[in-house]
């Protein structure tokens, strides 16, 4: 990572080279001495090296490292605690950490699994024997390196003989991965806490997911105190070692010496030829000093089995204890820079999109910020936002990719050419009649094809309750327009499709050329339906839908061929509550409710419908658990969003759920994939969340962009993935795009 602005050039005989990556109580920076030794160098934030008890805290943190000295630490090489800006360089380990490695290759198993747990076994054993407690085991702290785990970070260990520096009301370790005696009495714990805190990480190492976990710290703090660990998922014998070590009394935990024996035989050895540790190639480096982004909870996954119950007055008291002892403690701890996943994202290093999920964006690219009424290079150079107090209000500006620019157009918003690279805006189309004013105008981007940019128009009337439609090409270098055809039929949707756009007629549509809008072909729809298009690459399906016939509602399905306009009715359809989700080897994918009736309330999904085109046969799996929210199908599994924050993926060919995944959005959209392994959901404020879409693992949030947020927003659109960055638009005409390699980059102004 490139140094910023006011890094130092040197710390002692150190030059520095480059930013490893910063948290919220330091910076750390990759730095090489004159033999050309690298070592990781660990820098005190200015405004805690005026704190005389943060202070005395480092230069404990500098006492136990230089105290520990072993295969799998990373000694301490030299430090000045005394210095105007505090600093400390250990060994640079080129190596990732083990909650980042996760995150990329999902959990560990085989040789890998036996590697880290025997490795983190001689690294407490080098730890303890100096009399020192780590207090901080999490995968944060542990770095990947080739030839085995490394534990980093004393900043809380202290002396088995030493309580001096713990101080009340601050939470000194991380919940998910504390033991009940530090949660309970942070003075008293013993080298039996770290074996409990190894267990726990063991557990997430080979599962995913923690024994404890929940997405409430308090809920965590409880269940580490009161409860038996979930380790359904955990096989056995090592699920028999790792109990033991979560064994609620610190007397009631193995040794480390038993403990290697038992990681020795509940796993499997290393098998000729097989890799020990991560795959051969150079890791990306990773901070010495883990970010708290990484320190907050991990994601709750869901338990394959319920856990034991607890008498109520047990559950009561130890309730009321654990929020004594963390009320406090928990503030600061939510409070921090991660801010339960919310607003401060992990500043690392930037690695090549090959060796991570994320694809590699343009040069010269840069996250920006701007509106749908920035001010234009070319046409119609201004335009005023409208008023934004009433339902729905905001111009909700839907955008589609093309060449290197993105293109836009929403309610009262003219559509637009905005720069990908930048954010500025290139042109900006007039309406036509060119008199028409913006209160009566709307616009819906359906597509870029053969460098024409085609889009849906409306054009109300002056008494506001009739509309005018039509489907424009504009030329998409400049804005020009092209041509126009009136929309006769307000209730068949127009598309690109197959290259072609499809025009609806007065009983149909008309497949229309792009450049010049001249007729390829036209296909006679449904009376009476309501007809949308199902698209899978040039595949096309025709969807439609009737309310009102005499048997009730109807939902027919057909396929179209886009060479001809050809029409077969598919043998099977879904009731017109169902919602189509995506398709999976060829099948539709259709969503439905519980009742097929649309009048009823509280209907959950509850089944899912699978639709073979070729013969039109159909599916049906019932779902485990009903289901509410948005729905979409991300790389092969169905995952569920709810208005308050969660996301569940579901096996649509089984209806068992795979995970569940609180985020911290407010009333997100639905789940859109970014064309690799992973997905976003966005808010109406413009924060986004990103998930892995098989392991549902949270791998961060972003912060709002929206300028302003309507409590009654009305529908959100989706966020556009294209060339490795993230467009993001808002109901408030805020577009901007994020790097999702390092969301927490600031935007400039488009």
């Amino acid at each position: 990572m490139a140094l910023h602005e006011g890094d130092p050039g040197a710390l002692g005989e150190y030059r520095i080279v480059d930013r490893l990556g910063a948290g919220g109580m330091g910076v750390v920076y990759r730095a090489r001495s004159r033999s050309g030794r690298e070592v990781a160098v660990k820098v005190v934030h200015a405004q805690y090296a005026a704190d005389p008890v943060f202070r005395a805290r480092f230069r404990h943190e500098i006492a136990a490292v230089r105290k520990v000295s072993g295969a799998f630490t990373a000694p301490v090489v030299d430090a000045d605690p005394e210095a105007e800006l505090p600093w400390m360089a250990t060994q640079y380990v080129p190596g990732r950490s083990l909650a980042d490695h996760l995150r990329t290759h999902g959990p560990l198993t085989g040789a890998q699994l036996r590697t880290l747990a025997l490795g983190l076994v001689e690294a407490l054993r080098d730890i303890h024997r100096t009399g020192v407690v780590h207090r901080d085991l999490k995968p944060a702290n542990v770095l990947m390196a080739e030839d085995g785990p490394r534990v980093i970070d004393f900043g809380i260990s202290r002396a088995a003989e030493n309580q001096t520096l713990t101080e009340t009301g601050h939470m000194m370790g991380t919940p998910p991965f504390m033991s009940p005696e530090q949660l309970s009495d942070a003075r008293s714990v013993g080298p039996a806490s770290d074996v409990f805190s190894l267990g726990s990480l063991v557990v997430f190492a080979a599962t995913g997911r923690g024994p404890f976990d929940t997405d409430s710290p308090y809920l965590t703090a409880y269940r580490v105190m009161s409860e038996e660990p979930a380790l359904d998922a955990v096989s056995q014998p090592l699920r028999e070692v790792v109990s033991r070590c979560l064994a609620k009394e610190p007397g009631a935990r193995p040794g480390l010496d038993e403990l290697s024996r038992a990681f020795t035989t509940a796993l499997p050895d290393v098998a000729p030829g097989e890799m020990p540790t991560v795959p051969h190639r150079r890791p990306d480096p990773q901070p010495t000093l883990p970010p708290e982004a990484v320190s907050a909870h991990p994601v709750e996954a869901p338990r394959v089995a319920p856990r034991p119950p607890t008498t109520g007055n047990r559950r009561l008291r130890v309730l009321v204890a654990v929020a004594g002892v963390l009320a406090v403690a928990l503030t600061a701890y939510l409070l921090g820079p991660f801010k339960g996943g919310g607003g401060t994202v992990q500043e690392g290093v930037s690695p090549s999109p090959s060796a991570t999920r994320w694809a590699a964006h343009p040069a010269g690219w840069r996250p920006w910020r701007t509106t749908v009424y920035a001010d234009a290079a070319r046409g119609v150079r201004k335009s005023a936002a409208p008023d934004m107090r009433g339902y729905g209000s905001g111009p909700h500006p839907t955008c589609v990719p093309g060449g290197a620019s993105f293109y836009c157009a929403g309610q009262n918003a003219l559509p637009i050419r905005v720069d990908a690279a930048t954010g500025r805006t290139l042109w900006r189309a007039a309406a036509r009649p060119e008199k028409t004013s913006l209160d009566r105008y709307g616009a819906q981007v359906l597509g870029v094809r053969d460098g024409v940019l085609l889009v849906r128009e409306t054009i109300g009337n002056a008494a506001g309750d009739d509309e005018a439609i039509t489907v424009s090409a504009l030329v998409a270098d400049s804005g020009r327009r092209l041509w126009s055809r009136q929309v006769p039929n307000q209730w068949v949707a127009a598309a690109l499709v197959g290259g072609l756009v499809l025009v609806p007629d007065g009983s149909g549509v008309t497949a229309r050329s792009p450049r010049d809008g001249a007729a390829r072909w036209r296909v006679t729809l449904p009376s009476g339906y309501n007809c949308s298009y199902d698209l899978d690459g040039d595949r096309a399906f025709v969807d439609c839908l009737d309310y009102h016939t005499p048997s009730g509602a109807r939902r027919l399905l057909f396929a179209l061929d886009p060479a001809d306009g050809g029409l077969r009715r598919l043998g099977s359809a879904p009731s017109v509550v169902a919602t189509y989700a995506g398709v999976l080897d060829g099948r539709l994918v259709f969503v439905e409710r519980r009742s097929s009736d649309p009048n009823t309330e509280d209907n959950p999904f509850d089944r899912v419908v699978l639709i073979d085109p070729a013969g039109g046969r159909a599916r049906t799996v019932k779902l485990s658990r009903q289901q509410d929210g948005d729905v979409g199908l991300v790389q092969g599994v169905l995952c569920f969003v709810t208005s308050n924050g969660r996301l569940t993926g579901v096996s649509p060919l089984t209806g068992k759920p795979l995970w569940s995944t609180a985020t911290t959005l407010e009333q997100p959209g639905r789940p859109i994939p970014d064309g690799r392994r992973s997905l976003f959901v966005a808010s109406a404020s413009g924060r986004v969340a990103a998930l892995d879409a098989r392991a549902g693992t949270l791998l961060w949030e972003s912060y709002p962009r929206a300028g302003r947020v309507n409590s009654l927003s009305g529908p959100l659109t989706d966020p556009v993935p294209y060339r490795g960055a993230l467009l993001v638009s808002t109901p408030d005409g805020t577009l901007g795009t994020l790097d999702p390699a390092h969301p927490e980059r600031k935007p400039v102004s488009g």
